[in-house]
């Protein structure tokens, strides 16, 4: 059996086994997640010698329980939607978007005080329905506003959901995914996570120590062919960390991330497997002794 620990956001350690510079989150609520527990990969025989259980953990509500039991607000093409938050104990916002089926073209901002934008974000997904953009924005010391403009024609709107976080701790879930290592990106450099078909959707992670995020996120599926794409901008990547979940259906998925940022504000991602599927696979999808490329 193999175990593997998540410390969360403090706990991570960049490759070389060089420690990065302390990330704990001293104004957010994230800093109660730093504690958790093992995640146990059993590889028992379940349906075939190399079955895959899923790890135990509390998974958060899934995409399809939120969208039924919320009020979905309709954003036409060119238009501006916002949501208001003023209570301070709200430390972190889920903002989930998506389409029937067209693309999705769309900018979501975080306000905070006037003509102040700590946090932005250029989204575009070219299924919407396929891969509806599900990511975590911090809004530590409220109010806050959440702002979503559809920069798409009239033809394509979308819809959104914009609420608390607290409700079902997706930022807790995704940092239970992820391990204790992250990997930095200097500024300008860029990293490629290929996947495993098996990998219904990826946990994202992107921090800095304090300094600006600028990074592209790129889901690939096959060369060049961009499936989903976030430009992000973050004020300060340690207040603010990047948590996103994107959904990876099909074979071929690769996550490629640039730091856009110049050399001397790099930035530390963690990249996982978040949904694994539940059908076995073969020894031909495995590198022989090692864990299955996720």
């Amino acid at each position: 059996m193999m175990i593997f620990c998540a410390s969360g956001v403090a706990g991570f350690i960049s490759p070389k086994e060089q420690m990065v510079p302390s990330t704990q989150l001293s104004m957010s609520t994230f800093t109660n997640y730093r504690d958790r527990d093992r995640l146990d990969f059993d590889y028992g025989r379940e349906s075939s010698p190399l079955a895959l259980s899923r790890p135990n953990r509390n998974i958060a509500r899934g995409l399809d329980e939120i969208w039924a039991n919320s009020a979905p607000v309709i954003v036409q093409g060119g238009s501006l939607r916002t949501w208001s938050f003023s209570s301070p104990a709200i430390d972190a916002i889920q903002v989930l978007l998506k389409t029937e089926g067209r693309p999705l073209d769309a900018d979501v901002e975080l306000w905070q005080g006037p003509d102040n934008t700590p946090q932005k974000m250029r989204v575009y997904v070219e299924d919407g329905a396929l891969r509806t953009f599900n990511a975590i924005i911090g809004t530590p010391r409220g109010p806050n506003t959440v702002a979503v403009r559809n920069i798409g024609q009239l033809e394509f709107p979308l819809d959104a959901v914009v609420r608390p976080d607290n409700q079902d701790g997706l930022a807790l879930d995704i940092l239970s995914m992820t391990n204790r290592y992250s990997e930095t990106i200097q500024g300008g450099a860029i990293r490629t996570y290929p996947f495993n078909p098996i990998v219904d959707s990826i946990a994202i992670i992107l921090k800095t120590d304090g300094r600006p995020l600028n990074a592209r996120i790129e889901l690939l599926q096959g060369p060049n062919n961009n499936k989903q794409v976030v430009e992000l901008y973050t004020e300060d990547g340690l207040d603010r960390p990047f948590f996103a979940i994107i959904e990876s259906p099909g074979a071929g998925n690769v996550v490629r991330i640039k730091n856009t940022a110049p050399m001397e504000f790099p930035l530390y991602a963690s990249v996982n497997a978040y949904e694994i599927g539940k059908r076995a696979w073969d020894e031909d999808s495995l590198m022989i002794g090692q864990w299955p490329m996720l």
